[in-house]
């Protein structure tokens, strides 16, 4: 089979694989749900029962989130769609607008630009930081999860552009395999005419699609008439708007059904067909192509706009789940956004999961959900300090220090549980490379230089001083003041 290579695929002869550390997840609220439904959940909890199904917004990493889901969800996601970052070497800032107050008279609408976080820093270097090549393996890790999660009648759509399309294609085709792969869709997403004199206009996006079997959804569904189209039927009856067609290949139960029916017209030349009437109201309408011009892109005056801003609309997003998806099938977006996976799956009565480690997308996600008339509970979980510690640990212990959560658990891989003797030492030992490393991470980070020679002081910048606190412990008094206690010691 032809593959496609990229400098990280492979390791010691053998492909690099995804994290698979399963880790747990931590329910920080449930939206929209009664006392009496949470007593009930509560109940049910208590006696070993199974507790009533709760959609999940999750913000954290899909790097640590899709492993976690393995457990509870291999092979069970009737639909996946994803939008990954295809803008090249795009870093997580963007341009937000906060909208006019309309109680004042005053024009009080701003604009900032929303810097990256450190975690959202930190995946931009994983999707980016050796350019293409990284930003391969990523999706290529990406994708391999997916299929895992991915049940038999499952079919996932994967959004990209002309910049990495064909490098999506030829990854899918090694994890699919290639007779999977149903079809790429051309979504015309704008219209708009921006003059260039240098290359072609790019109005488009491409939507990969691949299945895990024959036995995938998929519902046939049709679009309205164009006006065009409609103009064909231009006589009336009591029946309704017609035209007359070509009866083409025919029975002789059907000719007699629509000679009863006073529908069919015998043509004066010999060993010509009958013609019949053939009614507007009758037909389904037009099967859509690969080709979607109909579905317009959000623009600021759309009710849905979330000024979010790589929003997708929710015709797309509906026209997918109604033809790859059923009622209460489970739908996955492992790169909420603004939240359009998640808002079309509860509008038409799917479950659904979504995640993203943007604190600003899980706050728009929620905030859009909370708008639906009747929104069904959801909780909003996250992986708390395990998955800050695993990532701490597979970042910044050396690979032959890093052991199987079989061997060691989750917690063993930072040197928290000394439990397992065998283990504890081991990773004790590399502490200190651990901590420096991470540090110097974090440094660079925040641009500043290294210091050396103290315990609390870390760094420098600017001609103040900088502590950096450990990956898994809260802010508290005493490295605070041990730290302001070491600079006012050396500052006299």
């Amino acid at each position: 089979m032809t593959e496609l290579i990229w400098e990280g695929k492979y390791k010691d002869g053998k492909k690099v694989a995804p994290v698979r550390i399963p880790l747990p997840f931590q329910t920080i609220e449930t939206i929209n749900e009664s006392a009496q439904d949470r007593l009930r959940t509560l109940d049910m909890f208590a006696q070993g029962k199974p507790t009533e199904w709760r959609n999940r917004l999750i913000w954290g990493d899909k790097k640590y989130v899709l492993p976690s889901l393995l457990p509870e969800f291999a092979g069970k996601v009737n639909l996946i769609y994803i939008d990954p970052p295809f803008d090249t070497g795009a870093d997580f800032s963007f341009n937000a607008t906060i909208p006019d107050n309309p109680d004042t008279e005053e024009n009080e609408s701003t604009e900032f630009i929303k810097e990256p976080s450190i975690i959202e820093q930190k995946a931009y270097r994983d999707t980016w930081g050796r350019g293409l090549d990284s930003y391969l393996q990523w999706f290529y890790e990406t994708v391999v999860l997916l299929r895992d999660l991915l049940a038999g009648d499952g079919t996932i759509y994967i959004h990209l552009d002309w910049r990495l399309s064909h490098y999506g294609k030829a990854i899918i085709d090694e994890v699919f395999g290639y007779d999977n792969f149903m079809c790429q869709i051309i979504w015309k997403r704008s219209s708009i005419r921006k003059a260039r004199s240098d290359k072609w206009l790019s109005v488009d996006d491409i939507i990969l699609v691949a299945i895990k079997t024959d036995e995938h959804t998929f519902n046939q569904i049709y679009l309205p008439y164009s006006e065009e189209y409609k103009k064909r039927f231009k006589y009336k009856d009591e029946r309704g708007y017609y035209y007359w067609i070509d009866i083409g290949t025919y029975s002789e139960e059907r000719l007699e059904k629509l000679k009863k029916e006073g529908r069919v017209r015998f043509p004066e030349k010999p060993g010509a067909h009958p013609r019949f009437k053939h009614y507007l109201h009758e037909g389904k309408g037009v099967q859509p192509d690969n080709v979607w011009t109909d579905i317009v892109q959000v623009n600021s005056q759309a009710t849905e706009d979330t000024r979010y801003p790589t929003q997708k609309p929710e015709a797309l997003l509906e026209r997918i789940m109604k033809v790859s998806s059923r009622e209460n099938d489970l739908v996955l977006d492992c790169f909420s956004g603004s939240g359009t996976t998640a808002a079309v799956a509860e509008k038409n009565n799917r479950r659904w999961i979504t995640c993203d480690l943007g604190r600003f997308a899980i706050h728009t996600t929620r905030k859009r959900l909370l708008q639906i008339p009747n929104v069904k509970p959801f909780v909003v979980q996250n992986l708390g300090k395990y998955e800050r510690q695993v990532w701490q640990a597979s970042e910044f212990l050396p690979s032959s220090v890093i052991l199987s959560p079989d061997e060691v658990g989750a917690k063993n891989l930072t040197g928290s549980d000394k439990s397992d003797s065998s283990v504890a030492p081991l990773l004790q030992s590399n502490m200190a490379l651990k901590e420096k490393a991470y540090r110097n991470f974090i440094l660079e980070l925040y641009h500043a230089e290294p210091v050396k020679g103290f315990v609390w002081l870390h760094g420098a910048k600017d001609k103040r001083m900088v502590h950096v606190g450990a990956v898994d412990t809260p802010v508290s008094c005493f490295p605070q003041c041990s730290t302001l206690k070491v600079f006012k010691n050396n500052t006299k």
